[in-house]
Order: C-alpha cells, then structure tokens, then sequence
C-alpha cells in the first residue's frame, strides 16, 4: 500500500511540475480556431447578399427571421471572435457567442446529414442516425464515391488528379461543427491561458490595482483574509484564463 500512496505521490508531483505548461493548451486552442472562423467570416462577408437569402430562405437555406440581421449577427460575431481568439482578449466571454453559432450550425445546417463530416463507411460512425441520415445513405455514399473513381480511372488520368489527395465524397454531418462547439467550451471554462494572450495581462493589471486599492484602506477596514487561501487562490482558474 506504502508503494501505491509513494507512486501516487510521485505522480501528483511529477503533473504539477507541468503546470508551468498548462498555457500551451488554451493556446493551441485559440491558434486552431481562429482561421475557421476568420475563413467562415469572411466567406459571408465576400458575397453577403447571398449569405442573407441562405439565412432567409425556407426552401433551400435556413429560414430564419430578419436573415439581414441573423446575417450580420453570424458575420460578425465570426470576424471578431477570429481577431479575439488570435489575440487572445476577451476569450471567456466571445467563447459565449460563438458556441451559440456553433449551436444553431449544428441543429440548422448539419443535423439532417448526421455525425460525419466525409462519408467513410468503414468509421465506427457510419451508421449513426440523425435527423433524416441513415445507413442507407452512407452505403449509397460509397457507391458513387466508388462508380465516380472507375470513371475517372477510365477517362482521366487518375494518378494525377489524385496526387494532392484523394477524392472524398462530403457527408456535411455535425462533426465538425460539434468539435469547434467543444473546443469553444473548453476555452469558455480555462479562459485564454497565460503568457500569450491580452486576458492573461489585463488580469494582473486589474489584480495590482485591487491590491493597492486594499493597502489605502484604513487598518480597522481591512478584511482578513487567510495567508493559506491567498496562496492557494493564485493558483485558480484566472478570469479570462487559467
């Protein structure tokens, strides 16, 4: 049992050594999605009239009410979350609307097609059913994917067209769209990280500036406060942080 508790010891030791690492997480997280939603930003911005009649339009886009301001909305909220994520400022609180894009993505564009993003009938996720997407629909995937590669085996010069990658049949399932929504929430929960992110900064600003305001205070006014919960507190999640 002694061996057990000195191994679980050595371990708990051993991880928070790697504290002094743990900024290296939220930052990735930040690096990888601020691309996609500058790109999906973007996209929306370069041919925003069509955007608002994809957002308005009941029969082939999303239906949505007041698609010019549901537009604006999206297009925004990308472009700025891209610039906030990359700079990390304000990561907690713009991790709220870009989960709520996510959200409406999820259950508007890619419910219906299922869990797949590329139909893979071989995926432990192929026969998973959301919405309107079946089995039948993945095997039929494969099919053409197979029939489209003969094709082009036969009349084209396969060899070259597949030298940058493979053909691919896109199922357009949540899973992407659910990946960047957890991603999100994880960045919501553990803030920006530190070091490499404006939160990080304007946190120990705002923290001297409330320390100095408690020096001024009257000794008879000062509340107490536990040596053992201050040292503690600074290793807690940071607002805007971890």
């Amino acid at each position: 049992m002694s061996i057990l508790v000195k191994l679980g010891n050595l371990g708990t030791s051993f991880f928070d050594g790697l504290r002094v690492f743990d900024f290296l997480g939220p930052v990735a997280l930040r690096l990888y999605l601020a691309p996609v939603f500058w790109v999906a930003g973007m996209n929306k911005l370069a041919a925003f009239d069509s955007t608002v009649e994809w957002f308005g339009n009941a029969d082939w886009g999303l239906g949505l009410p007041y698609p010019e301001i549901m537009a604006g909305l999206a297009t925004g909220t990308e472009l700025a979350g891209a610039v906030c994520l990359l700079l990390g400022f304000a990561v907690r609180w713009i991790s709220i609307p870009l989960m709520v894009t996510m959200a409406i993505a999820i259950l508007k564009v890619h419910w219906a097609n299922g869990w797949q993003a590329v139909a893979d009938i071989q995926s432990p996720w192929a026969s998973s059913t959301l919405g309107q997407f079946a089995w039948e629909d993945m095997s039929g995937a494969g099919e053409r994917l197979a029939a489209a590669r003969d094709i082009l085996k036969e009349h084209g010069n396969y060899d070259w067209l597949t030298e940058t990658g493979n053909f691919v049949i896109s199922n357009n399932g949540v899973e992407w769209a659910v990946t960047y929504f957890i991603m999100l929430l994880v960045l919501f929960f553990i803030g920006a990280g530190r070091f490499f992110s404006l939160d990080y900064y304007l946190y120990l600003i705002f923290r001297k500036n409330r320390k100095n305001k408690k020096r001024k205070k009257p000794a008879d006014d000062v509340d107490y406060q536990d040596p053992l919960a201050e040292e503690m507190s600074l290793h807690e999640p940071i607002p805007g942080d971890k």
